[in-house]
């Protein structure tokens, strides 16, 4: 699996279109911004600290075909980057993202 967070109110538009075609800095870099397992909990912490109402939502990357690939971060570090709109029936799960008392994201069980 692979996974992105994304705020609700970018789902639930997803959900009535029936595609994602990202948030924020997916339109800004011309992709849709995923996270392998190992890397999830550490792009939660990195780019969404203090966020609250996201969503974690799971796609199987066999279901994407050839329009996932694999790109080097600018620390080197290979994550996957989707290149057309994801259709909701992609997601094999949709699970929220709690917020501790102090404010930190917590990750939902993969």
């Amino acid at each position: 699996m692979i996974y992105k967070i994304c705020p609700e109110r970018d789902w639930i538009e997803a959900r009535h279109k029936g595609v994602f075609e990202g948030s924020g800095i997916d339109f800004n870099d011309g992709f849709i911004h995923f996270s392998k397992a190992d890397q999830v909990s550490t792009t939660l912490q990195r780019h969404f600290q203090g966020q609250q109402g996201l969503l974690l939502i799971a796609v199987n990357p066999d279901t994407l075909a050839g329009d996932l690939r694999y790109e080097a971060s600018h620390d080197g570090e290979l994550f996957p980057h989707l290149y057309t709109p994801l259709p909701v029936s992609a997601a094999h799960w949709v699970k929220p993202i709690t917020v501790d008392t102090a404010g930190k994201p917590l990750l939902p069980e993969l």
